[in-house]
């Protein structure tokens, strides 16, 4: 089933926003002016905090990663990896734009 979260439009290239989707909060992210999104788990596993949609998105070996604010660990985005500690990866989620729309599949 998939669930929409926003506009593609309310996202500015570049940034993250948090979306409750069922009752997961779900950090979604458009890195570029296109229509590509991702889509993680928004809770910071080394802080227990809800800020990952918040993080900074960089580059790092050719992937794309989200730096959490506050400790600063990196998360892959297609997949929710840690860079830092595999052992505190987060949850990756299908994430689509449909006529505009982001869509996260639950």
């Amino acid at each position: 089933m998939w669930t929409t979260v926003c506009e593609l439009k309310a996202i500015v290239p570049g940034t993250g926003v948090c979306a409750l989707v069922g009752d997961a909060q779900i950090a979604i992210f458009r890195p570029h002016a296109d229509d590509t999104v991702y889509a993680i788990a928004n809770i910071d596993p080394f802080a227990e905090a809800s800020v990952l949609s918040r993080g900074l998105i960089c580059e790092h070996q050719g992937e794309l990663w989200v730096a959490s604010p506050l400790k600063k660990q990196r998360f892959r985005l297609r997949d929710g990896l840690c860079l830092e500690n595999r052992d505190y990866s987060v949850a990756s989620y299908a994430v689509r734009v449909s006529d505009g729309r982001i869509e996260v599949q639950s």
